[in-house]
């Protein structure tokens, strides 16, 4: 009885989004201007290192590549872990420093060469993470590799790489090598595009040393990296959620060091920084059998964050990267064993994306700080099961829904234009999330002879919801006739769950079924292009765009 009433509740639900609709005026100022928009979302990070170079992170990286006009930059682990390259889940090795009989290092850049190579070869930006712990330097080197699996306790994973070196020194010397090695593969110049960084999360398993040893590491590192390449830019702390504890107390305890602190190679007062990171995270979960997103959790870690970093104002201008900025924490951990995360095949997660990369701008000016890049945590994970729910941006080789947001963003100009109107600003996005109504509004920017409108539908409740009928007047437009484009991403547009959904679920696709999810991955135009006039140097637009759906709007003239 109970299943019966959800289905009637479903079907009822579900027509009445099909009835109703949801009036909303939107306005953008096409001759406002609110500052530079930055290319933040152009940055994505992964877990499994040796996927990198595998046949699907190869072809990933490229549309990764071709989707943005600026270099992409890329943020893995392990690249300085024990091992002999094998891809496993929240785990890979590239051997780059092991010890003879005598205790002698033995430098093998083999691996991480593979890696930086691919990047390289795309016109990419490698974050270079150094960490974590080689086998041979680690204080308790037993056991050191895992072999954690979906539904395993977490803190598995947390195993002898992740603890402090026994020998600071050869520590220094590793990254003094690997630095100097980087310079002569790949000249000074590239190398000076980089960041560098050490380690991840050291607030929680990840480091398994004291608050005072990973400062005392931190030093080692960010000397080193500047004896092999004095303009070379190096940063952290990498913490979690700065609105938590341990995060906000760590990236506390880190500035403070960097700035007033006694360095612990040189005596002096103060660190070298050049970038300063931490994460964000959302918290969804079921309700009712329902995914529920909390996107204000995100938002209010990041406030947080920003929040600390403006108080030092030695580093307030400091470039800030948000190193992992993800809907939730665990990207391994699949749908079919974590059900809160089934957001993630589908179009909550593009209408997620949308939505709260957008307050990120908003967040950084309220706070007066330079947000230069948001890491979205998410890659591939090679030969899994189809849309299995892991946080990927492809399965299989095939594009999924929110890999097309990040198209869209890569088609927005770079001058901020003012929006007016929506159903949601930031403050009152961090502070509800998204509990009422929807959140409808809109991202929009310029180039010369163009203007471009990123609107999107976004609630937090996974469940069926009237479509919005947004009223979009777009002001201030130098031409009369202008050339209108719309590309969409929602179930019936540029979304590979819902074909494959269609052709029945295949658990081993056919050549021609893949063929076909290739194509429905890319993303698509939602009709034929219009010519409209503006009246009075106003274009009235209008987009009626099903809940969780996005938009993007192309408005050109000559």
């Amino acid at each position: 009885m109970h299943f019966l009433r959800k289905i009637i509740a479903f079907v009822f639900l579900t027509t009445l989004a099909a009835k109703a609709q949801i009036p909303v005026r939107l306005t953008v100022d096409a001759g406002g201007y609110q500052g530079e928009l930055k290319p933040i979302w152009a940055w994505f990070g992964y877990d499994e290192p040796n996927y990198t170079y595998m046949k699907d992170g190869r072809k990933l990286l490229s549309e990764l590549s071709r989707l943005s006009k600026v270099p992409v930059n890329v943020r893995v682990h392990s690249l300085l872990v024990t091992g002999d390259g094998t891809a496993a889940l929240k785990w890979g090795s590239t051997n780059a420093y092991t010890e003879d009989a005598a205790g002698k290092p033995v430098y093998d850049w083999t691996i991480t060469d593979r890696i930086f190579d691919t990047f390289i070869e795309r016109g990419m930006k490698p974050i270079a993470q150094i960490g974590f712990m080689p086998e041979a330097l680690s204080v308790k080197p037993v056991p050191y590799r895992h072999h954690w699996k979906p539904g395993d306790n977490y803190n598995d994973i947390y195993t002898g790489w992740a603890y402090p070196p026994k020998d600071y020194g050869k520590w220094a010397e590793l990254v003094y090598q690997w630095v100097r090695h980087c310079v002569d593969r790949y000249g000074k110049k590239e190398v000076e595009s980089w960041y560098w960084e050490l380690w991840n999360e050291p607030d929680i398993g990840y480091w398994k040393g004291t608050p005072e040893e990973f400062l005392k590491i931190y030093d080692y590192t960010a000397d080193a990296v500047k004896r092999a390449l004095p303009t070379a830019r190096i940063g952290g702390p990498e913490v979690t959620g700065p609105n938590g504890r341990s995060g906000g107390k760590l990236l506390r305890q880190f500035l403070d060091h960097v700035t007033t602190g006694t360095n612990y190679v040189t005596g002096k007062t103060g660190s070298p920084v050049d970038v300063l990171t931490f994460h964000a995270k959302g918290a969804p979960k079921l309700v009712n059998g329902n995914v529920q997103m909390n996107m204000g959790t995100q938002l209010r870690d990041i406030d947080r964050g920003f929040e600390i970093i403006a108080g030092y104002p030695s580093l307030k201008n400091l470039p800030i990267i948000i190193g992992e900025s993800d809907p939730e924490g665990c990207a391994a951990c699949s749908e079919d064993l974590h059900p809160q995360n089934a957001y993630r095949n589908g179009t909550m997660y593009s209408s997620y994306t949308a939505a709260s990369f957008a307050r990120k701008y908003d967040l950084a000016a309220s706070r007066g700080v330079n947000l230069a890049g948001a890491v979205t945590w998410a890659f591939e994970f090679e030969d899994q099961a189809w849309f299995r729910g892991f946080r990927d941006l492809a399965t299989n080789g095939v594009d999924k829904p929110v890999l097309n947001v990040f198209r869209m963003f890569g088609m927005m100009g770079r001058r901020k234009l003012p929006v007016s109107g929506g159903t949601y600003d930031y403050r009152r996005l961090r502070d509800e999330s998204v509990r009422a109504e929807p959140d409808i509004n809109a991202l929009a920017s310029r180039e010369d002879k163009s203007v471009t409108i990123l609107v999107w539908h976004y609630h937090d409740d996974h469940i069926p919801g009237p479509a919005a009928s947004v009223a979009l007047d777009v002001q201030h437009v130098p031409a009369g006739t202008c050339k209108v484009e719309e590309f969409r991403v929602d179930a019936a547009h540029s979304n590979s769950y819902e074909t494959w959904k269609k052709m029945g679920s295949p658990k081993v696709p056919t050549e021609a079924q893949v063929a076909a999810l290739e194509k429905a991955g890319q993303l698509e135009k939602n009709g034929p292009d219009q010519r409209l006039r503006a009246v009075d140097g106003t274009l009235s637009l209008r987009v009626d765009l099903p809940r969780q759906g996005v938009s993007l709007l192309r408005v050109s003239w000559r």
